[in-house]
């Protein structure tokens, strides 16, 4: 490739499978994108083409790079990836967990010792993504500050600041709204002439909007102003998903604003 002068290298998600092309492409500093399939078939229908084939594929996702002109985000460093990896890991271990608890609740006592064996095998799993995670964060000494800020919070446990310090590196570098917006938690219009649509959030890390449910669940228990704003939204006619969003888009404009501020949190 060093013969021809690149402007971006595209390439497709395929759940996973294009992370050694893209890796090897960040470590000769090519301008690697990674692009939604999603995107490159709307690209396609729009065009009439409905065909799919490698070579159609191949020319489509070229064309689409030089019309969308998609910008180039720099790769994460490689602690950055192993932590995103351990998060992952742990996000499925949990979901293991939970569909095991759920197995269980309905399962005969003849397999109780089934379930009970593979709960406990999945905790000890959990224990271990857990302490591996706190001592990759650990060794990563410019982030020490932002957990430290993060961790400051009630409501925000270890959980959540691990996932916001490798799914959301931009944390306290954009505005509020471009922050909401990256988190999936910006509410989209949906207005066509007089006809006023409900307003709905949509797209953004996925991961991060989760951790970000379950830790406001707590936070609207524990955390005085987000529990007063709760309150008063629901107080209001809210639905109380609804409100819950409106809390985790808050939480999030103000863990930006303190990261931003380099301050740790204050009940006033």
């Amino acid at each position: 490739m060093r013969c021809y002068k690149l402007a971006r290298v595209l390439v497709e998600a395929t759940g996973g499978y294009e992370r050694c092309f893209v890796e090897s492409c960040a470590e000769k500093s090519l301008p690697v994108i990674i692009v939604q399939p999603i995107q490159v078939r709307q690209f396609a229908k729009a065009q009439g083409i409905l065909a799919k084939t490698d070579k159609i594929d191949a020319r489509l996702i070229a064309q689409f790079g030089k019309v969308m002109q998609s910008d180039i985000r720099p790769i994460a460093s490689k602690e950055v990836r192993l932590i995103r990896d351990l998060l992952a890991r742990k996000r499925q271990l949990n979901e293991n967990r939970t569909q095991e608890l759920n197995r269980q609740h309905k399962a005969p006592k003849v397999l109780a010792a089934s379930h009970r064996r593979l709960l406990k095998l999945l905790d000890k799993e959990i224990a271990w993504a857990n302490n591996k995670l706190t001592q990759q964060v650990s060794e990563i000494t410019e982030w020490q500050r932002t957990y430290q800020i993060l961790s400051s919070v009630p409501g925000i446990g270890d959980g959540v600041a691990f996932t916001l310090l490798g799914e959301l590196p931009e944390l306290g570098k954009l505005s509020n709204r471009e922050i909401s917006a990256l988190c999936g938690l910006a509410p989209f219009n949906r207005d066509s002439g007089q006809m006023k649509g409900k307003r709905r959030i949509r797209g953004g890390r996925a991961p991060i909007r989760t951790v970000l449910y379950m830790a406001m669940l707590s936070a609207i228990q524990h955390n005085p102003i987000m529990k007063e704003f709760y309150q008063r939204l629901v107080a209001q006619g809210k639905h109380k998903k609804v409100a819950i969003t409106a809390c985790m888009r808050k939480m999030m404009t103000i863990l930006n604003t303190m990261v931003r501020n380099n301050q740790e949190w204050q009940m006033n």
